[in-house]
């Protein structure tokens, strides 16, 4: 049996988008305090007995986020190209977060991006 240790970290950014092709008030510019929930699973424990420091996570977190954070997220690459919805942006973040912090024993499992307080998308890729 392999061991499992999941981790989760939360960070924030403030942004402006407008969402392309929608019909509704979205389509005018409008802006969000989104809230990301990153979770990482760990395989094993390192010789402090921690699967990945927390600080690890959330300074990668952060840094992913403060490039986002107080911008108009349609002027940023990928989102000129794709609409900077909340699926989109989950996703991005996902893949930016991986690159950083993927290794042998460490992957990132999930991210949770919050639009509002009741409203968030969650991505993840099978592992398979």
């Amino acid at each position: 049996m392999v061991a499992r240790y999941n981790l989760k970290i939360l960070t924030d950014f403030a942004s402006a988008h407008t969402l392309r092709d929608y019909p509704g008030a979205c389509a005018r510019l409008h802006g969000h305090n989104w809230k990301v929930e990153a979770e990482v699973v760990a395989t094993r424990l390192d010789k402090v007995g921690m699967g990945v420091d927390f600080k690890v996570i959330k300074q990668a977190a952060r840094d992913i986020a403060g490039r986002l954070d107080h911008r108009y997220l349609n002027e940023l690459e990928p989102f000129t190209e794709i609409n900077p919805t909340a699926e989109n942006i989950a996703a991005w973040f996902y893949k930016e977060l991986s690159a950083q912090l993927n290794s042998e024993h460490i992957r990132v499992h999930a991210v949770t991006l919050w639009e509002t307080e009741r409203a968030c998308v969650r991505y993840a890729e099978d592992e398979s």
